[in-house]
């Protein structure tokens, strides 16, 4: 343990705990063959899981849901960015991770979803204010725009992307996908959003697609340990399941 405020462990640490987390993945399974009181007994299993904003703000929570009724296990979520969350794997923090990053993670397997589907928009009215005669490189860089933390380049890269301009320091730091979302709609400013929450609001006209339309899509990875745990076995299909039913389509 290293002394601060808070203590953290130290990677020797990291790994025991890591370790014994994995032992009693290994263990659970065990629980039916041991007789009644030893399951009655023990703590319930819990699977420790990174997870990013959107997707626990979007997808995710259909996956959880069928999960946790079927098999009683607890799930401890981290919130972590997906172009990050690989490094909690390893680090041994979490056993599973929906990450941005194809490379592998040494004692994990890493399974294609699919892609988180954004779109840049804004409320009609700021719209209005801020690109009267349309959306062009120079208004679009003088324009506020939301950002959720120092990690997200979303917005960024539709800019370049889409008008070849770069960004000005109008931005709202807003770290929360339910607010980001709101602050589009209320008329703060514009932002990309998952196309997955925005679409009602964009059919019912309370939100706008920013010209030239054009979407930005986040390829998604499900990276779990290699651990013979049916645990596991049961959450990485449910994650593929609800995968498929919502995200984009992986394309070659």
């Amino acid at each position: 343990m290293l002394r601060g405020q808070p203590c953290a462990l130290t990677n020797l640490g990291k790994a025991l705990t890591a370790h014994f987390d994995k032992v009693q993945l290994l263990e659970a399974d065990l629980g039916p063959a041991l007789g009644t009181k030893a399951v009655s007994s023990a703590p319930p299993v819990t699977l420790k899981v990174a997870v990013n904003a959107d997707g626990l703000g979007t997808w995710f929570p259909h996956a959880v849901a069928g999960f946790t009724q079927i098999t009683g296990i607890m799930l401890d979520v981290v919130l972590e960015d997906e172009g990050h969350a690989s490094d909690r794997l390893r680090s041994g923090e979490v056993v599973a991770a929906v990450t941005a990053d194809p490379n592998p993670v040494q004692g994990c397997k890493t399974i294609p979803l699919g892609t988180l589907r954004y779109v840049a928009c804004a409320s009609p009215a700021f719209v209005d204010r801020h690109f009267p005669d349309g959306v062009d490189p120079s208004r679009l860089a003088g324009a506020p725009y939301l950002r959720f933390d120092r990690r997200d380049w979303l917005q960024a890269r539709w800019a370049r992307d889409a008008h070849g301009t770069e960004l000005g320091t109008a931005v709202h730091w807003m770290p929360s996908t339910q607010a980001f979302l709101d602050f589009a709609l209320l008329g703060v400013a514009w932002g990309l959003q998952p196309v997955l929450l925005a679409q009602p609001h964009i059919a019912a006209g309370r939100l706008v697609e920013l010209p030239p339309a054009m979407p930005l899509d986040v390829m998604l990875y499900w990276t779990v340990a290699r651990l013979h745990a049916a645990s596991l076995r049961a959450l990485t299909d449910a994650v593929v399941k609800a995968a498929s039913d919502n995200l984009q389509a992986c394309t070659s």
